[in-house]
């Protein structure tokens, strides 16, 4: 799976939970991103919750280290 994808998969999760998120994405290098989430506050558990175990399968599988932090929107 390239980076491209797998923040694909984990954008989409996000969305699920949250269609108002706002998701900024930073390329550190073609294994690493970042994806800063900015969520309701109700949201942000859920969002953790569902990116944890999906973002720790695509290191572990693909060598693809995508970190996850979520932030409260205004």
């Amino acid at each position: 799976m390239t980076l491209d994808e797998g923040i694909a998969e984990i954008s989409g999760k996000i969305k699920e939970i949250s269609e108002s998120a706002e998701i900024k994405v930073v390329k550190m290098s073609e294994e690493e991103a970042r994806l800063s989430v900015y969520a309701p506050a109700g949201e942000m558990g859920a969002i953790q919750d569902a990116t944890l175990m999906p973002t720790i399968e695509l290191l572990n599988s693909d060598g693809l280290d995508i970190q996850v932090f979520v932030y409260e929107s205004e």
